[in-house]
């Protein structure tokens, strides 16, 4: 999946960029003569430093790009509330995940307004929710252009999976589990028969996957409600998904890891476990840190409880940067749908545009490390049925506070019928 550029798509890219882009900019888009530098935030595999940034960088010869990249949310989160707290230290564009964008919503008046840079012209790009998400309540503001979408999958190793007597062809692996329970009867089979590895990375990832199949499902909302109140001790949607997560911990059929950290990226070259609940933007980390030992080994198939999805991101420009219209436009470059194709095509990062996701390179996609799943079919069927989840600017707090209860579960520090009332209180700090 990491493929270079086309030379198709760099010749629609130059040649749309140099459109775009052109004109007088004072502040670096194509007259300035003086060298500009723009620096980008972000998380995780995106795909942008496999050719999208030569490619700006090519056709505006005075801006230089620095990407400035960490490998998770979590270790993201605290740099870019520091930035946008003191006003200084943010990147010329940073990303803004699910989580972390109602937050900042709320903060607006810190960040550009796109509309005021062409934005206006840019809704017919993105899916209607996705759009939505990133312009504020009173329609004025445009904060942030949709990268990607993350419909839910489910990532398993084959081989370990043979090795316990399972099927291994994922038509047949997806039938193992039409739900969350029998999923988890599977993976007590599973560690009868292979006792050396777990089941599942840990019980963050179910429970993350969990919330957001439930709420979408059901009120459209998860910690907290519309009018941002904790709703945490009585959405049904909440706790059913804190239920299904504690019984994988209770049943010590997870490695009690979170995704990303470094000891799930060291898990990821043995045979630590066998499953992981996986958006497609997921795909490039599991690439990227199983390595060539991992090729072949592991394959994509549907996930329990039908549909779903966990994360994308935005992009917007704090007012911070010294090269507005620069940095406006680089933005809107990536998230482009042939910025959006390209990103996929290195990162797996399913385009939240809908031209992109019809794109032959997107629809037609096969992974020849997740041995030549179709993840293209795969991950485009599951975006057509997503159902966006409102979350609160305090909800990654919450989550955190809640993902380190169950945590504790596994780790034999809590007991289980403790849990859910200390994940009420936890949650309820959290959201102070």
């Amino acid at each position: 999946m990491r493929r270079g550029l086309s030379t198709a798509l760099a010749a629609v890219l130059v040649g749309g960029l140099a459109v775009a882009c052109g004109g007088d900019d004072k502040d670096g888009g194509g007259s300035e003569s003086g060298p500009v530098e723009l620096t980008v935030d972000v998380f995780g595999e995106v795909g942008y430093d496999q050719g999208l940034y030569k490619q700006y960088e090519q056709s505006h010869p005075n801006v230089k790009i620095k990407q400035r990249k960490v490998s998770n949310l979590d270790e993201y989160k605290p740099r870019i509330q520091q930035w946008m707290a003191t006003g200084s230290g943010a990147g010329d564009v940073v990303m803004l995940e699910e989580g972390i964008l109602p937050l900042y919503m709320q903060q607006s008046s810190k960040f550009l307004n796109l509309f005021d840079y062409g934005g206006k012209s840019l809704e017919k790009n993105f899916l209607p929710w996705k759009w939505q998400m990133g312009v504020t309540p009173d329609g004025k503001q445009l904060v942030g252009l949709g990268t990607d979408v993350g419909p839910l999958a489910m990532c398993y190793r084959k081989d370990l999976f043979k090795k316990a007597g399972l099927p291994t062809d994922r038509e047949e692996v997806g039938k193992l589990w039409p739900t969350w329970d029998q999923f988890l009867a599977t993976g007590q089979k599973f560690q009868q028969k292979a006792p050396g590895s777990k089941w599942l990375d840990g019980p963050t990832a179910v429970f993350r996957a969990t919330v957001l199949q439930n709420a979408g499902a059901g009120p459209g909302y998860s910690f907290f409600d519309k009018s941002n109140n904790l709703v945490f001790d009585s959405n049904p949607a909440v706790k059913q998904a804190f239920d299904t997560s504690l019984k994988f911990a209770e049943n010590k059929l997870t490695a009690d890891m979170s995704i990303f950290t470094p000891p799930w990226q060291t898990a990821l070259k043995r045979d630590t476990f066998a499953t992981v609940p996986c958006p497609s933007w997921m795909l490039g980390g599991i690439e990227e840190f199983s390595g060539d030992a991992g090729k072949g080994k592991w394959d994509v198939a549907s996930t329990p409880g039908g549909s779903g999805y966990w994360g994308g991101s935005w992009l917007a420009v704090p007012k911070q940067t010294k090269h507005a219209k620069a940095a406006a436009e680089l933005a809107k470059f990536l998230t482009s749908p042939e910025g959006q194709v390209a990103a996929y095509k290195a990162a797996n990062t399913f385009p939240s545009s809908p031209q992109a996701a019809q794109d032959p390179a997107v629809a037609g996609a096969k992974s020849e490390y997740f041995s030549g799943a179709p993840v293209g079919k795969i991950f485009g069927d599951l975006v057509a049925q997503v159902k966006p989840v409102y979350l609160g600017p305090k909800n990654e707090d919450v989550r955190s506070a809640v993902e380190n209860v169950l945590i504790s579960v596994g780790q034999g520090k809590q007991k289980p019928a403790d849990a859910w009332s200390k994940s009420v209180d936890e949650a309820k700090k959290a959201a102070r």
